[in-house]
């Protein structure tokens, strides 16, 4: 574990930062209360450039943007933003041009950085932009959701969403800092926060089983915020930075990052990414538990995990089950197309991340498409 307290930090005794060793890329995680306020400090400490283009929504910059934009003059910073509306449908290629051309305007040079503040899709979207104007500009998170701050800010894949699928246009782009401000998280609505959640959930059902034991008993603390909840912030990201350093491009063990999301994102794209009906970690949850089901069925782990899994994330509010979905959801056949169009697809044989026992997560390739619809007509709502 590469998890320690930053030099200095005597007087900021909870927080922690994760260092990600990319070869020429490195880069760190600064996990704790405050840095909003600090962040011009902590990117002039880093990075050589003068400007920056921060783009953020109109919710999270109503909280924060104008705490940001203070802390960046300070440390001479010249800053402009945009602030773009809230929510999934915002990763689309007109915010993406519209952001692009606000970064050109600004001039924002190669040196300089695109701050994303905010969610995983202003943070998605932002990155994107950042790794293609001028062929990849230095790019800094801010992220303000759990979800955002265990998961998307970390480990450099940015991308939009088409009519075709989630997140199929994007590059890789890492960031060069990550400032994960918990005390931002105080602003989230209990939805919001229970949705991040279920990313912090993922890494202990990946390979961390004491982990996953570890949040069973302590999860309450996590969501009321104090050590347990940097603490689980901290071991998520040094997890995913583990694998990121050992598979950047998702060439192999990465794809394990994927629990719960191939099933997850054809769910989203069902209801069109309203998220008045599935936010993106409540798809997850329910994706985990279909795929510890599935893997189940399947006959590769216990049916007891899976009741597991399902009993934990009940617990905390999650959904986990399909008929917790507000509307009524395309045929089966239609939800398998979705699937048939993740980026986990090769030589269009279905890729599954499945699992033999709590901890136990593996790449399954070439999964039987008849085996997948059978299972999921059988879960759906009736």
């Amino acid at each position: 574990m590469n998890i320690s307290k930053p030099e200095g930090a005597s007087e900021r005794s909870a927080e922690r930062l994760v260092h990600v060793p990319l070869e020429g890329r490195a880069y760190d995680i600064l996990i704790g209360p405050g840095l909003i306020g600090r962040a011009g400090g902590e990117i002039t400490s880093r990075l050589k450039g003068r400007r920056a283009a921060i783009v953020t929504d109109e919710h999270v910059g109503a909280h924060y943007l104008e705490a940001l934009m203070d802390s960046l003059q300070t440390d001479g910073i010249e800053a402009v933003s945009l602030s773009l509306p809230a929510g999934e449908k915002t990763k689309s290629l007109e915010h993406l041009s519209t952001v692009c051309d606000m970064v050109l305007t600004a001039r924002i040079e190669r040196n300089d950085a695109v701050i994303a503040l905010g969610g995983g899709v202003i943070g998605d979207l932002a990155g994107f932009a950042a790794g293609i104007v001028r062929r990849g500009v230095r790019f800094v998170q801010i992220p303000t959701t759990l979800l955002a701050q265990v998961d998307s800010s970390v480990g450099g894949k940015t991308g939009i969403n088409t009519r075709h699928g989630k997140n199929l246009l994007g590059v890789f782009h890492q960031p060069d800092l990550v400032l994960a401000d918990s005390a931002a998280l105080d602003s989230l609505s209990e939805r919001e926060f229970r949705a991040g959640y279920a990313e912090v959930a993922k890494y202990g059902l990946i390979d961390k089983p004491d982990f996953f034991g570890w949040l069973e008993k302590n999860w309450k603390k996590v969501f009321e915020g104090g050590p347990e909840r940097i603490e689980a912030i901290a071991v998520s990201c040094q997890a995913k930075a583990d694998v990121v350093v050992e598979d950047e491009r998702e060439t192999g063990r990465r794809a394990l990052l994927n629990l719960g999301h191939t099933f997850g994102h054809a769910l989203e794209a069902a209801t069109q990414y309203d998220s008045s009906r599935l936010v993106h970690g409540e798809g997850v949850a329910i994706g985990m538990v279909l795929a510890h089901q599935f893997s189940a069925r399947l006959n590769l782990a216990s049916p007891d995990d899976a009741k597991r899994v399902e009993a934990h994330l009940r617990e905390v509010g999650l959904p986990t089950t399909m008929g917790e979905i507000p509307g009524e959801l395309p045929p089966t056949e239609k939800l398998l197309d979705a699937i048939a169009q993740d980026k986990k697809v090769k030589g269009g044989k279905l890729t599954f991340i499945l699992t033999h026992g709590v901890g136990q997560s593996f790449i399954a390739d070439d999964v039987p498409p008849s085996e997948v619809l059978s299972f999921l007509e059988e879960k759906r709502p009736k």
